[in-house]
């Protein structure tokens, strides 16, 4: 008895066999089929790779919800030089709450030269190389994932420390390091002379500052807001202004996002920002009245955006590979079975043709168009 129903069971499953095999002597093939199953690996061949590439590579999601955190410092990194002497210049920030941040807490003044001297070079070759990425960032957008994903694997885009040997005095001023202040709106800013307490306010003491000396051209080597992330490259970075004037003033308009960025490779809380600039001569007589000096308005952005480094999962490159190797079999085949059909309708038609309907005399006079009956002693 079990011998029968192993038997049966074995009959059944054959019945279900999806893929009846078919005999050698049956199975007929030809260089057309050849030349097809060829193409057809080759093709399957060349789109796993591609596959397969796209499998490595990751892509990066962008959501975006409502920023709850309003109780925490926002921290604001700056490494600026100024063509003016460091006793000339001074930098705060004033905010919407009327709260002032002295520079003194947070921030370095260092003398040096304004010009990237020859025995710089190292230094000038990666401030013009960081120049040519923001002009590259500003045509591609889509730059900015592989900045994103590349975050932590390169050195910081900070310029690296610079040696001033020169017996001359110093005509610039390098003011760096961070400031943390409240997250609303407000205005960093660095004019002519020290920032002193003021009742209503702030003021600067420009009073013993001559004019001729004003010279606000600057560079920006960097400025980010929130935590320091080497790597990422940020819109102001590599940013060089000439002053044309000596009373001129610089405007930056800056917006600032709250960005969470979490990749394979780190998860940082971190600020992207959009600037605007503008920049105009003070002439009071022709109506453009102003303060010289450095301006960089921001204000904070009440949406948070989280980017996030995504991967494809292994089950749908399988799936999707699955699908590339059966799609080019059917396809193939159909394709070549359709050419042999069009093939062989045409070769018929051109061999009925040949065999064209020709007239016979018969002995009453008349003809017959019936073609001739080909017996055995026609071929003798």
């Amino acid at each position: 008895m079990r011998r029968l129903n192993r038997k049966k069971t074995l009959n059944l499953v054959k019945e279900l066999d999806a893929f009846p095999k078919v005999p050698e002597s049956y199975v007929e093939t030809s260089a057309s089929g050849g030349t097809v199953s060829l193409i057809a690996f080759t093709t399957i061949a060349f789109l796993t790779v591609m596959e397969f590439m796209v499998y490595r590579d990751t892509w990066m999601k962008y959501e975006y919800e409502v920023d709850k955190d309003f109780t925490s410092k926002l921290r604001i990194n700056i490494d600026i030089t100024v063509a003016m002497r460091c006793q000339y210049v001074g930098a705060d920030v004033l905010d919407l709450a009327e709260t002032m941040v002295a520079s003194a807490d947070g921030l370095i003044y260092e003398p040096l030269f304004f010009a990237l001297l020859l025995h710089a070079f190292t230094l000038c070759v990666i401030f013009r190389m960081l120049q040519l990425i923001q002009s590259r960032l500003q045509e591609e957008h889509s730059l900015q994932d592989v900045i994103f994903k590349s975050a932590f694997k390169s050195a910081s885009t900070a310029l690296p420390p610079r040696e001033d040997n020169s017996l001359q005095s110093p005509d610039a001023c390098r003011i760096h390091g961070h400031l943390y202040v409240n997250k609303v709106a407000g205005n960093f800013h660095i004019t002519v002379g020290k920032a002193i307490p003021h009742p209503r306010g702030h003021a600067h003491l420009a009073a013993l500052v001559s004019h001729e000396s004003y010279n606000f051209s600057h560079r920006i080597d960097h400025l980010s807001f929130g935590e320091l992330i080497p790597g990422i490259i940020n819109p102001l970075d590599g940013t060089e202004k000439i002053a044309s004037d000596h009373n001129q003033m610089f405007q930056y308009f800056i917006t600032v996002v709250p960005t969470k960025l979490h990749t394979r490779k780190i998860s940082a809380e971190t600020h992207q920002f959009s600037v605007t600039e503008r920049e105009r001569v003070i002439n009071h007589a022709a109506g453009s009245h102003g303060v010289s000096g450095i301006f960089m308005k921001y204000d904070i952005s009440s949406l948070m955006v989280t980017v996030t480094e995504e991967h494809m999962p292994f089950w749908q490159f399988l799936v999707r590979l699955c699908g590339i190797i059966g799609g080019i079999f059917s396809t193939t085949g159909i394709l070549h079975g359709f050419g042999r059909f069009v093939v062989e309708v045409i070769f018929c038609r051109f061999r009925l043709g040949s065999y064209k309907s020709t007239s016979v005399p018969l002995p009453d006079g008349h003809t017959s168009n019936h073609l001739p009956l080909i017996t055995d002693n026609s071929t003798h």
